[in-house]
């Protein structure tokens, strides 16, 4: 054999032997299935709700603090005490005004006076004017014009005295009321009948104005427990999804084994601002809305402060098209007329970035068919717990992949896929894959 023919062979050899194995590899890489959890597209009751936290509190509470400065000398509640509308709360010091209310009845008193003595004045210059006007009527010389002017200046005078007098008496009055109402000020009472939630205070303590701080000033608190509200913060992506009346569920910390129902009664206008916020800092926190529950039948030991968490109904939907939640995801992707599934692209498609420019984002799912898992952009509406209410893009008895969450994400278009064995773990998700 020449030397030609030998090489001619190997080469032959190495060919065939180099497709065999090119060809078993490329079989091996095609017979690769992922495994997937899948789930059929079918009907369900959906309910749509928002889940938010707070405290619990009364609709109607009133936080008493003082008007005056004093010490207090007498307290006559305890917390949880409960009191009736003007029943006695706390005594502070009352000496001080008890003078003031003494100095101001005095004052009155020496203003009255005054008031009588300018009265008296006042008639007696009325009587000299009239007798010199009289008299320089009856004969020119027996009075000058001179003394005629002076006596009507002197009642003028005397008139304009009593005139002050009288206003006089009327400020000293003024101040008299001024400190018998300080004064009263010393003895607060009950201002609505409820229980006492809070005592801030002990005998000896210095009660205070609330003019710098408020909290500084609180003495107690009386709430009335008859109506009782779940106060809760509802984020701003989620709060223009609720309404007055929608229907909600309210759990407290401090009842773990019990659940309470409750209508929404009132959604904030405006967000609540933070301290840092409210300070001119960054506005790139998370905003918040307060919304208020009503709840229907509290339990008669709830307490203010208490932590609950409500879970309000938004929306309702009654045997629909649903997904899984977690087998929406977002594809690149390039809309075709009629597309229901979108077969896999032949071969020598330009799959370059070129080719990709008009791809656009799309919500979708990986509906499978034949063991292929192929991208479906669908329209989804409500979002129930666990499963959307799927609008178009998908029919009942579709099978869609609907886990792990991890093979969701990574899933090319066209894979080949297989149902998960039982039992396999699973990576946990909050929502849709992205």
């Amino acid at each position: 054999m020449s030397r030609r023919a030998k090489w001619s062979l190997i080469i032959g050899l190495v060919v065939v032997v180099g497709g065999g194995i090119f060809a078993l590899t490329a079989a091996k890489r095609g017979g690769k299935e992922t495994e997937v959890r899948l789930e059929p597209v079918a009907k369900r009751d959906l309910v749509a709700t928002v889940t938010a936290s707070g405290t619990i509190e009364p609709k109607t509470k009133v936080d008493v603090s003082a008007d005056i400065t004093g010490r207090i000398v007498r307290i006559g509640v305890k917390e949880g005490d409960w009191v009736e509308k003007g029943a006695f709360l706390i005594q502070i010091d009352p000496a001080q005004y008890e003078a003031a209310v003494k100095r101001g009845e005095a004052l009155v008193a020496s203003s009255q006076a005054a008031f009588v003595q300018a009265q008296a004045s006042l008639d007696q210059s009325k009587r000299m004017w009239d007798r010199m006007n009289e008299l320089s009527r009856t004969s020119s010389t027996l009075v000058s014009a001179e003394q005629v002017e002076q006596s009507r200046t002197a009642w003028e005078v005397a008139q304009a005295n009593a005139n002050s007098a009288q206003a006089q008496v009327a400020q000293a009055r003024a101040g008299l009321q001024e400190a018998r109402d300080q004064l009263s000020k010393t003895r607060l009472v009950a201002p609505m009948t409820g229980r006492v939630t809070r005592l801030n205070v002990e005998e000896g303590e210095v009660a205070v104005p609330g003019t710098f701080s408020r909290e500084t000033a609180l003495l107690l608190t009386i709430a009335d427990m008859s109506v009782v509200l779940a106060k809760v913060q509802v984020d701003e992506t989620d709060v223009v999804r609720l309404a007055l009346g929608d229907s909600v569920r309210v759990t407290i910390d401090a009842f773990p084994d019990s659940s309470f129902v409750g209508r929404v009664s009132l959604v904030a206008n405006s967000a609540t601002l933070t301290a840092t916020q409210t300070a001119g800092g960054s506005s790139d926190q998370a905003v918040d809305f307060d919304v208020e529950i009503t709840l229907d039948d509290p339990p008669e030991t709830i307490r203010p402060g208490l932590s609950a968490t409500a879970r309000i109904i938004t929306d309702t939907r009654d045997d629909v098209l649903s997904i899984p939640i977690i087998a929406l995801t977002v594809r690149g992707h390039e809309p075709v007329a009629n597309e229901s599934v979108r077969p896999p692209a032949p071969a020598g498609t330009d799959t370059s970035r070129a080719g990709k420019a008009k791809a656009s984002e799309a919500e979708g799912v990986f509906l499978v068919r034949g063991g292929t898992a192929t991208f479906v952009p669908v329209k989804v509406g409500i979002a129930g717990e666990e499963h959307f209410e799927v609008l178009s893009g998908v029919q009942a008895g579709d099978t869609v992949v609907a886990g792990p969450y991890q093979v969701i994400r990574d899933l090319k278009d066209s894979t080949r896929v297989r149902q998960q064995k039982q039992g396999e773990a699973e990576a946990p998700a909050a929502g849709g894959s992205r």
